[in-house]
């Protein structure tokens, strides 16, 4: 059976009335059977019945087997074919299964190992059917690598993800602070044949210099004040991993030259050793700086710089992907409003401003102005009033005149008044202080359409 609790149906396509009638005898007791004369009585029942395998002759009357089988797996290709003929000829077996033909059987037959071949054409077309329903619930429940996004610069990236993901050649990810950086990285090595093996990340800014040459290499009890043991440094503990070297542009220039090394050499001394040290790590790095600029300045390696970019991946800020949104805010609130019944979600008007903003922090800033509201909105939906006003007016008033600024600030203070109020006028217009007639002018020259 090709699903549980439901009999297979198979379509007998033969111009003989007895071959017909034989395959339904032998096929009745397991199977649902329809049966067709002609190629077109095939389409038809085809076209109206959801069939799982077919047997169909070769020589019909009106189409040609071969032709047949074309239109049938143009209707439908995960449908499984089996050509039956009384003719030995190799090359129209051959086309046949080129065209996509499950197997190809020469009259006379033998009834077993016709059944036997029925079945093993439904389990292949049960396992086609799973592996799409697989596939599909894996693309709607489980992101791209939990990174969010259908702008056309992001599924960029991440086809180039999937691509590089293969190599060991070293990546550059640059981006603003806030874009996910580190999650490109991750999504990197959970995609390379280094999946089952660590993920490592040196945050180079959080790191005192003085310290970050233990932090990598690691040290021998005694290499310096408080070393009271040995310890390994982050490129062991990520041998035949990958390491991810966040905010390089923090390293200062010696411990740029020594990285430098390792990446060229794969091989190290811990602090206060002699003894050489070989690593299988591939290296990924990071920066929201724009590195040769850094360069130009002194400031950092060229070398290193072209050792690292040999994969470039630049992630693109929030306000060049604002169609993403929407999106984001729904994987937020999920993430963050885990419990709630029913779960919470943001009005229309409130996506609509929220995708006015530039969001100079980026998807950060948008998950953590998300997990703020989740928690301290109580109702089901988070509305316009329930967001802070700067975050609704600092792009729609920046570089303004004074007087285009106050206009900006009441249009969205007035529509933020009229949304709290379900849009009722009268109610709007005692919060703000005004007649009712008042307002209605206000919104006429706002141009506010409640």
């Amino acid at each position: 059976m090709s699903e549980i609790g439901k009999r297979a149906t198979i379509l007998v396509v033969d111009d003989e009335q007895g071959v017909r009638q034989s395959f339904h005898m032998v096929l009745k007791d397991e199977f649902e059977v329809l049966l067709a004369e002609t190629g077109n009585q095939a389409i038809d029942i085809f076209t109206n019945n959801t069939v799982d395998v077919i047997l169909l002759d070769i020589l019909l009357p009106d189409i040609n087997g071969i032709e047949l089988l074309e239109r049938l797996k143009d209707m439908d290709p995960n449908t499984e074919i089996i050509m039956i003929t009384a003719v030995k000829d190799i090359q129209t077996a051959v086309k046949a299964i080129k065209q996509g033909a499950y197997e190809y059987i020469i009259k006379p037959f033998n009834v077993d190992e016709v059944v036997t071949v029925i079945r093993r054409a439904l389990e292949k077309h049960t396992l086609v059917k799973e592996l799409t329903y697989l596939k599909g619930e894996l693309e709607r429940v489980q992101p791209f690598e939990k990174m969010v996004g259908n702008d056309e610069k992001m599924m960029k990236i991440f086809d180039l993800i999937s691509t590089i993901s293969q190599s060991d050649g070293t990546v550059l990810v640059q981006g603003e602070s806030g874009t996910g950086k580190e999650l490109v990285a991750r999504a990197i090595h959970r995609r390379s044949p280094r999946k089952d093996r660590p993920f490592v990340v040196i945050s180079c800014a959080a790191i005192p210099p003085t310290l970050m040459e233990s932090e990598i290499f690691g040290h021998t009890k005694g290499a310096f004040t408080g070393a009271v043991h040995t310890a390994m440094g982050k490129l062991e503990i990520a041998h035949r991993g990958t390491i991810l070297l966040d905010d390089i542009d923090s390293l200062d220039i010696n411990m740029q030259g020594k990285l430098l090394r390792v990446i060229q050499e794969r091989e190290f001394e811990r602090l206060g050793s002699t003894k050489v040290i070989r690593v299988d790590v591939r290296f990924i790095a990071s920066s929201n700086k724009d590195l040769e600029e850094l360069i130009n300045r002194g400031e950092f390696r060229e070398d290193l710089f072209y050792r690292l970019n040999v994969f470039p991946v630049m992630v693109p800020p929030l306000r060049e992907r604002k169609g993403d949104i929407p999106s984001l805010l729904n994987h937020f609130l999920e993430l963050f409003s885990k419990g709630d019944n029913p779960p919470k979600r943001f009005s229309p008007e409130a996506v609509k401003v929220l995708m006015k903003y530039d969001w100079p922090g980026n998807v950060r800033e948008l998950e953590n102005l998300v997990q703020r509201l989740s928690t301290l909105c109580r109702g089901p939906v988070i509305r316009l009033r329930d967001i802070p006003m700067f975050t609704m007016t600092r792009t729609e008033i920046k570089d303004m005149p004074l007087r285009e600024a106050i206009k900006a600030f009441e249009k969205q203070y007035i529509a933020t008044i009229l949304e709290s109020v379900n849009y009722n006028r009268t109610k709007a217009a005692e919060i703000l202080g005004v007649h009712r007639n008042t307002l209605s002018a206000k919104l006429y020259e706002l141009g506010i359409r409640p």
